[in-house]
């Protein structure tokens, strides 16, 4: 797996997960996909910690986060990626049902790079997926690690 197209995805909701691997899969990028369930998960893994610990050296080239998680949610994640100063470069697009404006304003407040609101319908859900993992997966130069 090369560093380049690892993705971070945290998402609770197993079919939202699943609809987002099929979307990756279209660009290759599936099987370069970590999935975790809660907010705590996504900064173990960033932070390599916990059952992260042994995991491969580098970050993701983009982690896609739901607003709504248990334990962290999302824009709480965002807040602790932001405020981490291992980790602010990562680019963190938020992939999430909420179209509300509130959360969407805190979110390009902490700094997220992109705010995608989830399609309702299959294959707009699949186009969306698709064009994320196009862009982040190949077309976007990737931030180095931080020290």
């Amino acid at each position: 797996m090369t560093q380049a197209k690892r993705i971070l995805l945290g998402e609770d909701d197993p079919r939202d997960a699943e609809l987002t691997l099929i979307g990756l899969s279209e660009n290759g990028l599936a099987n370069h996909v970590v999935v975790v369930e809660d907010g705590v998960a996504v900064m173990d893994y960033l932070l390599r910690r916990g059952r992260f610990a042994e995991r491969a050296e580098g970050n993701p080239v983009v982690v896609l986060l739901d607003v709504k998680m248990p334990k962290l949610d999302g824009i709480q994640v965002l807040r602790a990626i932001r405020a981490n100063p291992q980790l602010p470069l990562i680019p963190v697009v938020m992939l999430t049902s909420s179209g509300e404006q509130r959360d969407l304003v805190e979110c390009y407040t902490l700094g997220v790079n992109a705010y995608v609101v989830k399609p309702v319908h299959f294959e707009e859900f699949q186009r969306a997926v698709k064009a994320l993992g196009m862009f982040w997966g190949f077309i976007n130069q990737a931030p180095p690690s931080a020290p």
